[in-house]
């Protein structure tokens, strides 16, 4: 009978991770900027627009209270 060991773990090769690194911290700079760009037109919209989009002022009030990392 044969016995196989299997894990869960991936081991990378760490130039390839050293070299992906900036590109993922690029990727989260742009991702927060979407972020910050998004919730400042959320925070022009009107209560017209925002009954148009189905946004209630508390979903508004809770999306503007987050920090832009989140």
């Amino acid at each position: 009978m044969e016995r196989t060991l299997s894990s869960g773990l991936v081991f990378e090769n760490n130039t390839e991770s050293k070299a992906s690194a900036p590109l993922r911290a690029v990727s989260t700079l742009l991702l927060w900027q979407r972020r910050i760009a998004s919730r400042r037109q959320l925070a022009r919209l009107d209560a017209r627009l925002l009954a148009d989009a189905g946004i209630s002022e508390s979903q508004r009030y809770q999306e503007l209270s987050k920090p832009f990392w989140r």
